[in-house]
């Protein structure tokens, strides 16, 4: 018997456990269940393979060339020595030719080459996570549009549950004649009104919970518990830690990369090759006749071609560079206003609040004397119920303010990104 309540126990409570979800969690889960995250790992394969094509440029490099040719003319000899058979070169020719050549200098062109493609792999994740941490403000807008309607759906029941009361109390007071059908009526129409809201309410709740769910990639059921976040995790300070801003800096150490190999445009650059031919004439030009030969030697190329441009190229890249910074100032001023907008509303919310259990004992107490009259026939089952309903809405209006102060409150953490966990 202790066993088997054990187990009763252990599984209500995994259940219990089960049925409830936090916004990290469900930030988490839509981390991982959205499609874009599949991105993270493309990205990396293509620097893989681009570091790998760069690296193979310095290995040997082959070039297979032939050619078969007539000439009108040729080169020959303007003296006859007897005894002395000297052709010229013949007016056909034919050469196949393959060339081996091995960089052993380039300048550094390969090396920035990596570099580059390092700085742009790094830049496409940081612009991949601006774009993942988009989904956060989606997640966070959806998971406390269901607070906020679990709160109205609280407050519909309580409004139903009082409606009910009073229509028991009418219609005592109907069977003492202190009241008519017409006050009964009136309670009951306010309780259909009631049910009409909470049907609205609870499909709104079923389309956000299918929201959510599509979010998260986990189907989630309509008796689940949100759990409401801390309310003291108010941040104080303004320290933005966007994702954007590891982007605007990898977007400058990109061009600051691009900007030093641009030295490597007019650097020398020697290697080795070697050659082997056949074909006629040979190397020995007075030879009419297919042979085979080989050339081997060290190559040393300096193009001062780009020196023309390198002044406009690095005016250039600074402008780009001023770009991003200005779009970094940009960014940074605009949820600086976005921030200081998010004060204002914390502010006024927090004041607000304040009050708001006031106004409710306020309400009750009003709301508790016009039953009193009513019972006394000094006032109207009407009047009552516009008391009820204003009782209601102050309670309504104080679960209100609570949701919308969480979701001011984490809306400025995910405009600083300085959500904890």
């Amino acid at each position: 018997m202790k066993r088997i309540l054990f187990f009763i126990m252990f599984f209500t409570v995994a259940i219990s456990t089960r049925a409830q979800v936090t916004l990290d969690e469900c930030r988490h889960a839509a981390q991982e269940n959205y499609p874009l995250v599949r991105q993270y790992n493309l990205i990396q394969l293509a620097e893989q393979y681009n570091l790998s094509n760069a690296s193979k440029g310095n290995l040997p490099q082959i070039n297979i060339s032939g050619k078969a040719s007539y000439q009108s003319d040729a080169t020959t000899f303007p003296i006859d020595i007897p005894g002395i058979g000297i052709k010229g070169l013949p007016k056909d020719q034919y050469q196949a030719l393959i060339e081996v050549q091995q960089n052993i200098w380039d300048g550094g062109q390969i090396h920035h080459q990596k570099k580059e493609i390092k700085a742009v792999s790094q830049e496409n994740k940081y612009q991949l996570d601006v774009s993942m941490y988009a989904l956060n403000e989606q997640v966070n807008q959806v998971f406390f549009g269901i607070l906020l309607l679990n709160e109205q759906l609280h407050q519909n029941a309580l409004l139903h549950d009082n409606l009910q009361r009073n229509l028991k109390n009418i219609e005592a007071y109907l069977n003492n004649g202190i009241a008519n059908d017409a006050d009964v009526d009136a309670v009951k129409v306010e309780i259909l009104n009631t049910k009409q809201q909470r049907i609205q309410l609870s499909e709104n709740r079923k389309a956000y919970l299918r929201m959510l769910s599509l979010l998260i990639g986990k189907q989630i059921d309509e008796q689940i518990q949100l759990v409401v976040p801390d309310m003291e995790d108010e941040i104080s300070g303004d320290i933005i830690n966007r994702p954007e801003l590891w982007l605007y800096e990898s977007q400058k150490q990109t061009v600051d990369i691009r900007r030093h190999a641009l030295r490597a445009g007019y650097m020398p650059k020697f290697g080795l090759f070697a050659q082997g031919g056949y074909g006629n004439p040979g190397l020995d030009m007075l030879k009419d006749k297919f042979t085979a030969y080989y050339i081997i030697g060290a190559r040393l190329t300096w193009n001062f071609g780009s020196l023309y441009t390198l002044k406009n190229d690095k005016q250039k890249l600074d402008t780009q560079r001023q770009q991003i910074e200005s779009n970094r100032n940009l960014f940074l001023f605009n949820t600086h206003l976005k921030l200081a907008e998010q004060d204002g509303k914390i502010n006024a919310l927090q004041q607000q609040m304040k009050e708001d259990d006031e106004i409710i004992r306020l309400r009750t107490n009003i709301r508790q004397a016009a039953e009193a009259k009513v019972a006394n026939g000094t006032l109207t089952v009407t009047e009552m119920l516009r008391e009820v309903t204003a009782e209601s809405l102050a309670r309504q209006t104080q679960a209100l303010h609570k949701i919308e102060l969480l979701m001011n409150i984490y809306q400025k953490k995910h405009l600083t990104n300085t959500h904890t966990h």
